[in-house]
């Protein structure tokens, strides 16, 4: 079980602290279920991935803003179910293709419940 795991992707959100704001329990979040929430104004997605680790994404695709909850978790491969893009919810990298990076926002599981920071994390979107 993960009893702290902070994620920063982008260099710019290493110079920002994490605000955390619990969003559910962990027993809301099953392993290989998806929850769309809402952290200070900002939708995101959170992820129960493979081995117990939760991640917390960008709640649309970076192509064409589709729905992610809406697309197929395999371990920790997610799919988005409009033009099959794929990114690894344990680092927002993109692999199909690999320039498809997702935000990934700080998470911490703490007694029982999931905590998120969306400050200083803006959503990644492919140019129009």
């Amino acid at each position: 079980m993960q009893s702290e795991v902070t994620h920063l992707l982008d260099a710019a959100s290493l110079l920002v602290e994490p605000e955390f704001h619990r969003v559910c329990a962990l027993d809301d979040l099953w392993e290989g279920e998806m929850l769309e929430v809402e952290v200070m104004g900002q939708r995101v997605l959170l992820v129960h991935g493979d081995g117990g680790h939760v991640s917390a994404v960008q709640p649309l695709c970076p192509h064409q803003r589709v729905p992610l909850v809406e697309g197929e978790l395999i371990r920790n491969v997610l799919t988005c179910r409009a033009h099959l893009w794929q990114v690894d919810v344990r680092t927002g990298c993109g692999l199909n293709p690999r320039h498809a990076h997702v935000a990934l926002y700080p998470v911490k599981v703490e007694g029982g419940d999931v905590f998120v920071s969306v400050r200083g994390i803006v959503p990644r979107y492919s140019a129009p």
